[in-house]
């Protein structure tokens, strides 16, 4: 079959690779009928995640037709239109049973480099490095699912391949984030980063009763379809001073709830980006966490700051002073997609949810490295690069 291959910094190839094969009762084989690039993968290319190796296929959010199942799967059939979790779940460890699906116990065949990363393994996620466990990824034709009782849901007539796509990862992981924060209603939210995820986050708190939601990124088209479609505010950072205009915007009080939806390529109008690129650059630090700091600062005191940013390491000029002294919540997650995706499909249903916006340029596999340019320099108001293998 032909799929995208990683094979260096910003060396991506489409190849002829193996098809996958069921190597488990409850395994499933996917034909890939979409498959959308997302801001975490560009980490892969510009060489920020370790583990990755030439050869592996990439891609971790995507919907598909089940074309084999294993003996043990009893939840899902040949044929079934499904979206499947980015993030691989066993269903039946302790964080599974707890809805903490992200953090399953089961599926990362390669624990050791996460628990010296980071004291503990998460679970493991399609096509994104061998610390989550070296399974191969979406973009490709078709895709070997673990578990797929578990992590796939089934699309609902009505909902079009270009909406259900990004219930696979970037919705579930934006209304994750609103949730997890704690976002109720008459709540002033601010999310930094008007992305898929960004987007997402900032729709899931105006259904959750949030009375004003602002979104802060630097790109024009994506500050309108955040006006335009998602209805929510929005702040350029490069023409304002974030900080002042958030301190007026909510009468010197700061945000309830702040969410982080940039990761650890972020960009800044202010000094301390220059700061954290050196030293990113110089292998000092391994993220550049200036939308987390400045999320910070800028929340009330005793809010709630949420990271949906993907970041790897350690960080330099971490304001802890000031998460403690505000009596700030700080929490951060991998999305526990099987928690929400079956909720956000019926909501894509009813047409509260719309997606397909973001799928900016649909193209053939054989195209993928193209569409990874477009996206990686924000060419041609590109959003998401969508793949049809």
């Amino acid at each position: 079959m032909r799929a995208l291959v990683w094979n260096g910094i910003n060396k991506l190839t489409v190849e002829s690779v193996d098809d996958p094969k069921i190597l488990n009762s409850h395994d499933a084989i996917v034909k890939v009928t979409r498959t959308a690039a997302c801001g975490s993968d560009l980490h892969l290319l510009a060489g920020y995640v370790p583990t990755m190796r030439a050869g592996d296929v990439i891609g971790h959010e995507f919907i598909g037709e089940i074309v084999e199942v294993g003996s043990g799967v009893t939840k899902r059939k040949v044929g079934d239109r499904v979206a499947v979790s980015s993030f691989i779940s066993c269903g039946k460890c302790f964080y599974c049973r707890t809805e903490q699906y992200s953090l399953c116990d089961n599926t990362d065949p390669n624990p050791d480099i996460p628990e010296a990363l980071w004291g503990a393994a998460p679970g493991g996620c399609f096509g994104y490095s061998h610390a989550l466990g070296g399974w191969a990824g979406s973009h490709a034709e078709y895709i070997r699912v673990p578990h797929i009782d578990v992590g796939s849901f089934v699309i609902p007539d009505g909902v079009s391949d270009d909406r259900a796509v990004f219930a696979s990862d970037a919705a579930p992981t934006g209304w994750m984030g609103a949730d997890l924060a704690g976002v109720k209603p008459g709540d002033v939210v601010v999310v930094w980063g008007a992305g898929a995820v960004g987007q997402m986050a900032a729709r899931a708190s105006m259904l959750l009763g949030a009375e004003r939601v602002i979104v802060i990124d630097r790109f024009d088209y994506r500050l309108r379809q955040v006006r335009d479609v998602i209805g929510a505010e929005t702040l350029d950072y490069t023409k304002t001073s974030v900080l002042a205009e958030l301190k007026e915007l909510t009468g010197g009080r700061g945000p309830d709830v702040c969410i982080e939806a940039v990761g650890m390529e972020a960009h800044s109008a202010r000094p301390d980006f220059a700061y954290d690129m050196v030293k990113q650059q110089l292998r000092m630090q391994t993220d550049r966490p200036t939308a987390v700091r400045e999320a910070i600062m800028a929340c009330r005191k005793g809010g709630s700051v949420f990271v949906l940013g993907v970041f790897g390491g350690l960080v330099d000029k971490f304001p802890l002073g000031a998460v403690m002294n505000k009596g700030l919540t700080l929490r951060g997650a991998q999305v526990h997609g099987p928690r929400y995706i079956p909720m956000l499909l019926e909501r894509m249903q009813r047409g509260e949810l719309v997606t397909e916006h973001f799928a900016t340029h649909v193209m053939p596999l054989e195209e993928a490295p193209r569409g990874y340019e477009l996206f990686k320099h924000k060419q041609d108001d590109c959003v998401r690069p969508v793949f049809v293998p």
